[in-house]
């Protein structure tokens, strides 16, 4: 399906939205291409609004032959991703995990602003700012709380057993966690590694490192 799907991205280096329905369509085993857009440039707004309605990444465009179907928003095209393969399992076929999973997923996208605003998304480095941490604590705790009931309820070595698209939502997270050094439960630090290890993050991290552009979105 390469010349059907293709998948609007920003900077790999910091586009937390991006990687979360990259790693879906990646598990899903959905063949797409690629249209990277450098962020907080000049013409990245037209150069977005060129494929979506919303001006934003990501994006997703099917081709079907008849017409092209696009769909914004992560979790949306995370969706669309689940019904295109759903061989792939990408929620959990249990109804109950299944809402829970959906429910944590939607905590993650619209929650923990703390976190978003303050521990940033950036590949190229590690940061060191401990008050930083300090204004994300109730958002760190909660994402731990949470992280550790899943994989005791669901046996791990992901949120619910196998990798699904609650997995996806939280990848951003892990790696946020490691680029701010936050001090993990032992819990937390064997979802990381899990998370870390996926080829397809591992693909992403490697293109991250090739990418030029470099942003400081340190204010303070």
């Amino acid at each position: 399906m390469t010349a059907d799907l293709t998948l609007i991205l920003g900077s790999k280096t910091y586009s937390s939205w991006s990687l979360r329905p990259y790693l879906a369509l990646r598990h899903a085993g959905l063949e797409f291409a690629e249209v990277v857009i450098p962020l907080r440039q000049a013409d990245s707004k037209a150069r977005m609004l060129a494929h979506s309605p919303a001006g934003k990444v990501p994006a997703l465009v099917h081709h079907t032959g008849d017409r092209d179907v696009t769909v914004w928003d992560s979790l949306a095209i995370c969706e669309y991703a689940a019904e295109l393969a759903p061989d792939a399992h990408l929620w959990p076929q249990d109804r109950a995990a299944r809402a829970h999973a959906r429910s944590v997923s939607a905590e993650m996208h619209s929650g923990f602003m703390d976190m978003r605003r303050t521990l940033f998304m950036d590949l190229a480095r590690t940061i060191d700012r401990p008050e930083r941490l300090a204004k994300a604590a109730g958002d760190i705790a909660r994402i731990e709380v949470l992280w550790a009931d899943c994989l005791k309820r669901y046996g791990g070595p992901f949120l619910f057993g196998a990798f699904t698209i609650a997995d996806a939502m939280y990848a951003p997270v892990v790696t946020r966690f490691q680029t701010w050094k936050v001090p993990l439960t032992e819990a937390s630090a064997a979802y990381v590694a899990a998370i870390e290890g996926l080829p397809a993050l591992r693909d992403w991290r490697a293109a991250a490192a090739q990418e030029t552009l470099v942003l400081d979105m340190l204010l303070d």
